[in-house]
Parts: C-alpha cells; sequence; structure tokens
C-alpha cells in the first residue's frame, strides 16, 4: 500500500538528507508524493481494484489515465521543491 510504502522509504530519505546536508522535509514530501502517486494501476490502490471489475477497465487504461498524471506530479515537484527549499 502507498501507507506502507512511505513508512519504508521515509527513513531512507532522512538519511540521504543528512548525508547530503540538506533539509530532511524536502526528501519526506518527495517519498510523500511518490507514494501517493498510486493511481497508474489498479494494483496501486484498494479502490483501483475494487472498481476495475464492475467498470469493466482494464491495466490498460488505468495506465493511460493514471501515467501522464504520475510525470506531471513528478515535473512539478521536480521545479517546485528547490525554488520552495531555496536549494537554487
Amino acid at each position: 500500500s502507498n501507507n506502507a510504502t512511505a513508512v519504508l522509504f521515509t527513513p531512507i530519505g532522512i538519511s540521504m538528507a543528512q548525508e547530503m546536508g540538506v533539509d530532511p522535509m524536502i526528501f519526506i514530501y518527495a517519498v510523500i508524493f511518490a507514494a501517493n502517486c498510486s493511481f497508474a494501476t489498479p494494483m496501486g490502490y484498494q479502490t483501483n481494484l475494487l472498481v476495475m471489475g464492475p467498470g469493466h477497465y482494464k491495466f490498460a487504461d488505468f495506465f493511460k489515465a493514471g501515467a501522464p498524471l504520475v510525470v506531471l506530479l513528478w515535473v512539478i515537484f521536480s521545479l517546485f521543491a528547490p525554488f520552495y527549499y531555496g536549494l537554487m
């Protein structure tokens, strides 16, 4: 689940930030955003699986709608975070 992913990867992000000498909150937010990008696959979140059968959706339907959203969030966060945290 996305919650388990966030719990597992947050300490890794914090240790990476400490080794790099930057604010750990940057990496924490990155982990949170990445963990919540679960709309690209039906297995990513329980609700996706619930609507897959009754809606007659296929895996490709989730990927077609979810992949552009994942890329959009990735690009926006990658551009926004350095300016917000004063890294540029």
